[in-house]
């Protein structure tokens, strides 16, 4: 039997099937990306944002499909990580603001909305590439245009646009150099295959796996961090001590339902508050010292569900070891001026909070913070004028998506890396306007050089560069240069490719499992060679990466 109408219930059994497929094979995807470095994270990061837009769905099941798709979008975006996780949010931003208020699509709309989705994605990349995950859709968008203008029946047409998805990700080594040089498709554009692979399958009455496998936010998180974020704080910190999330159902006979209103009543009760609506229900996340106000305050205005309260404190004693008890801090003061920036590693952490860092974000190369992070982490921050500093290029989309929903005076610096981001903080101007700050920043960033040293996770040619699996490679300014199965070797053979005449001082940040001896006989080496550049040694903890070098 043909399918010529979609509705709701059907569209949200689509998203989760999309979901499972892109689950069930984020390993495969995050073996796709072209360097063969340890933290390529593509299938991860669009796994999480996929998993958080299907959690969303989930919870607003419905026969309105237009209500359905604004779940959908408002979950991926808040659950968006890393260039590709926010490039999907943006695809399906597009699709759902072109179909809200349809209660069903037909074919022609279906296609239309995935074409408005490929233009808002986009617009939402500075520099768009060809030969990734927005030439897959943009191609796959334009065969169901093309399709829908004779195809009625959905089955049919979501096989024509996964069939033009799979011939255009098959042509993107021939857009994309690397990746033909790798001998690898692209990433992203793998991820969106299997998204809408899962949709085709849920039209066909398929199933690509057990749906109850879809895995929870929190096991996703927890499986991918290397170090608790909690480590970076003490229980004393904790200004609002309860992690406090419900949902209200909307009732005829309660109070009538304003968000912005409800969002500035329920601002008054503590912080990291987040607020999405629809017609039918409110979700709620809110950190606050009485959770039981909060509560009464949301059944104003209906019935309450799924709620969930977490003691904090509790939380982060048992994390850290702590046993004894903690009184609650008092409330800070608002402050007026706030830098957040990125970093994984504990050295690396503290070395930011030292030269003025208000907050550091644990994340980086092996896990991205999503838009959501990273407004809960400006929001605890309670100062009125925030600068947001990603320190990694795949961190600065959700950046930047961060800053459009937050309600602050908010700039991103473009920082994509650790020395990038320490040149452009120690450019901060705590009397200069956020704009003037921006500009200042971001200029003192493009001053530096960076260099990173980690190892191989498989064999490949890159740029002339022939790289074995478990070797150190060099990487400069984003680009592998050397690579050596002596770790040494490859640091050395690396700074002689940074550092010239030029070059006045280097900063040496050593990671997990390089020895203070090795730490030493490279900066003995660098004075040995290099008389004029002062060297600077600190130990950043980070992981995967055994060096960062800095040449200023």
């Amino acid at each position: 039997m043909s399918i010529t109408s979609l509705e709701g219930k059907r569209f949200a059994q689509m998203v989760i099937q999309g979901a499972t497929q892109l689950s069930a094979n984020a390993q495969l995807v995050d073996a796709l990306n072209v360097f063969p470095v340890p933290d390529g994270d593509t299938g991860t990061n669009m796994n999480l944002s996929m998993t958080s837009g299907a959690k969303e769905v989930q919870n607003h099941i419905q026969d309105h499909i237009g209500n359905v798709a604004t779940a959908l979008s408002k979950g991926l975006l808040m659950g968006a990580r890393g260039n590709s996780g926010v490039i999907l949010s943006q695809l399906f931003r597009g699709f759902g603001k072109a179909i809200e208020g349809k209660e069903s699509l037909s074919s022609a709309e279906f296609a239309n909305a995935l074409q408005t989705g490929v233009e808002t994605a986009y617009k939402a990349v500075m520099k768009p590439v060809e030969g990734t995950i927005l030439t897959v859709a943009k191609d796959a968008a334009r065969k169901g245009v093309t399709a829908a203008e004779t195809e009625t029946d959905f089955v049919k047409l979501m096989q024509a646009i996964v069939d033009e998805a799979q011939a255009s990700l098959n042509r993107t080594p021939d857009l994309l150099p690397v990746l033909k040089e790798v001998g690898v498709v692209d990433s992203g554009g793998q991820g969106l295959l299997f998204v809408y692979e899962g949709f085709l399958a849920e039209l066909k009455g398929e199933k690509v796996s057990n749906q109850s496998s879809l895995p929870s936010m929190n096991d996703l998180v927890s499986a991918e961090h290397h170090k608790a974020a909690q480590d970076f704080m003490s229980t004393e910190d904790i200004e609002f001590g309860y992690c406090t999330e419900f949902m209200v159902r909307f009732e005829e006979d309660k109070q009538s339902f304003v968000e912005e209103d409800f969002r500035q009543d329920l601002s008054e009760f503590g912080d990291s508050l987040l607020v999405i609506s629809d017609e039918e229900l409110a979700k709620v996340h809110i950190h606050s010292e009485q959770p039981g106000d909060v509560l009464t305050y949301g059944h104003r205005y209906g019935s309450l569900i799924n709620i969930k309260i977490e003691n904090m404190r509790q939380q982060h004693s048992s994390i850290v070891g702590e046993s004894k008890p903690v009184k609650a801090p008092a409330k800070t003061q608002e402050v007026d001026f706030a830098i957040v920036t990125v970093s994984m590693g504990e050295g690396i952490a503290e070395l930011f909070k030292s030269i003025g860092a208000t907050a550091v974000i644990e994340g980086g190369q092996t896990m991205n913070p999503s838009t959501e992070d990273i407004v809960k982490a400006v929001e605890e921050v309670n100062a009125k004028k925030v600068i947001i500093m990603p320190n990694n290029k795949n961190i600065i989309m959700a950046a930047e998506q961060a800053a459009e929903v937050l309600e602050m005076e908010v700039a991103v610096v473009p920082t994509k890396t650790v020395p990038q981001g320490m040149a452009a903080l120690l450019a901060f101007n705590p009397s200069a306007t956020v704009e003037d700050n921006k500009q200042l920043m971001t200029e003192a960033s493009k001053q530096v050089k960076t260099g990173q040293i980690t190892f191989a996770v498989r064999d490949t040619t890159i740029d002339g560069v022939a790289i074995s699996k478990d070797d150190f490679m060099g990487i400069s300014e984003g680009k592998i240069v050397v690579s050596d199965s002596d770790r040494q070797k490859s640091s050395k053979s690396l700074l002689e490719k940074m550092l010239d005449e030029d070059s006045e001082i280097l900063t040496i940040l050593y990671g997990e499992g390089v020895t203070e001896k090795e730490v030493e006989s490279l900066r003995d080496y660098v004075e040995e060679h290099y008389e004029d550049v002062e060297v600077e040694v600190h130990n950043g903890k980070q992981p995967l990466y055994s060096y960062i070098f800095s040449v200023e």
